[in-house]
């Protein structure tokens, strides 16, 4: 009969070892160490580069466009994409769905497009009792990524069916309100030089973009190589690279880069300076511009930093990344008056020198 000894439960156990030999005990596994913050930062930089490197397979040049729409992507924001017809927009957006593991949908904005043609809508069904219920069929909205296609081309009617998925991120129809999926953005693009059958949008509308992102006619050799591209007849595959959920988490990650004070100082202070009746606006905000931006452009401002700086694995955000994000987020959120447009002043010209003459805060020396 076996009897038990301190530390055994009685139970024969058959890892005895043999005289002379005895067991030597298996070390207890040790547990993986956490990751710190500028591993994860600098795999999420590795990302952004083979992401970038997928889509410029298809996309030649444009490398600030497609900086600012990875932004906007990893910041839960939403992008207008302004430029001429042919300078492959809707490419763009496709094919970027194809990097990304989420569903896409495309809408072509019409003059006839109602809002529940983008929302969904009820409709009524007969069992097979015979009775009649109200079934909610989903519209294009539901999705991850939404391509509004000529987006000016509808009326505000039905530009206003977006207003409140890209704001709150849900859809209500009737008297239910249904939640979309997440990751949500909506890449929209714009014509900007076809005036006849469009339909300006509103500022409310305007100002639930991001970034206002101007596509520009690409460089010469770009052109070239464009041209050898795709006049081959090749096929270029591009491969997934992150899945929704992994989006996600890096929505997360971006919202934890650090921002100093100064950083919100700077950001304050530029977004009021753009405010002509705003008693820091410098003399020629006064003169040449009649609205200003609001305090959504201050949140931009900040995200869109953040953004930047964990696309470079940086741990925080610096004055010059609020400097470069400051056109896109600007742009399309002052208006100027008559007497700027009669001195030959953009939006771009008038943020180009906001900038100039914004000093950003002075940091104090640290002293012992």
């Amino acid at each position: 009969m076996a009897t038990s000894t301190p530390g055994n439960t009685g139970t024969p156990s058959s890892n005895t070892g043999t005289p002379g030999n005895p067991i030597t005990p298996v070390p207890a596994a040790t547990p993986p160490k956490p990751r710190s913050l500028g591993d994860v930062l600098q795999e999420f930089s590795q990302h952004r580069k083979l992401m970038q490197e997928e889509l410029q397979k298809v996309i030649v040049g444009q490398d600030d466009v497609i900086e600012q729409i990875f932004a906007a992507i990893f910041t839960r924001g939403h992008c207008l994409l302004v430029g001429v017809p042919g300078l492959a927009k809707t490419l763009m957006v496709s094919t970027l769905a194809k990097i990304l593991d989420i569903p896409f949908k495309r809408i072509q904005f019409t003059p006839d497009l109602m809002p529940s043609d983008i929302t969904g809508t009820n409709v009524l069904e007969e069992d097979d009792k015979g009775r009649r219920n109200f079934r909610f069929v989903e519209g294009p909205i539901f999705t991850s990524i939404l391509l509004a296609d000529e987006i000016n081309r509808t009326p505000p009617k039905t530009q206003a069916a977006l207003l409140q998925a890209m704001q709150e991120r849900e859809v209500t129809v009737g008297q239910t309100t249904y939640q979309l999926p997440e990751p949500f953005f909506t890449i929209a693009t714009q014509n900007p030089i076809e005036q006849e059958g469009t339909y300006p949008l509103p500022e409310a509308q305007l100002d639930r973009f991001m970034f206002n992102i101007k596509v520009d006619y690409p460089t010469a050799p770009e052109e070239e190589r464009i041209l050898a591209q795709t006049t081959r007849g090749e096929k270029v595959e591009v491969r997934k690279v992150l899945s929704g959920k992994a989006i996600v988490n890096l929505q997360g990650l971006v919202g934890k880069v650090a921002v100093s004070e100064y950083i919100i100082q700077y950001a304050a202070r530029l977004v009021r300076a753009t405010r002509p009746k705003d008693a820091s606006a410098p003399k020629f905000v006064q003169d040449l511009v009649d609205w200003g931006a609001g305090p959504r452009a201050g949140q931009f401002l900040i995200q869109g930093g953040k953004a930047l700086a964990a696309m470079e694995g940086r741990f925080s955000v610096a004055i010059e990344d609020v400097q470069k994000v400051a056109v896109p987020v600007l742009r399309h959120r002052i208006a100027t008056n008559f007497q700027a447009q009669a001195e030959g002043m953009s939006t771009e010209d008038l943020i180009a020198r906001l900038i100039r003459e914004t000093p950003p805060p002075v940091i104090p020396k640290y002293e012992k």
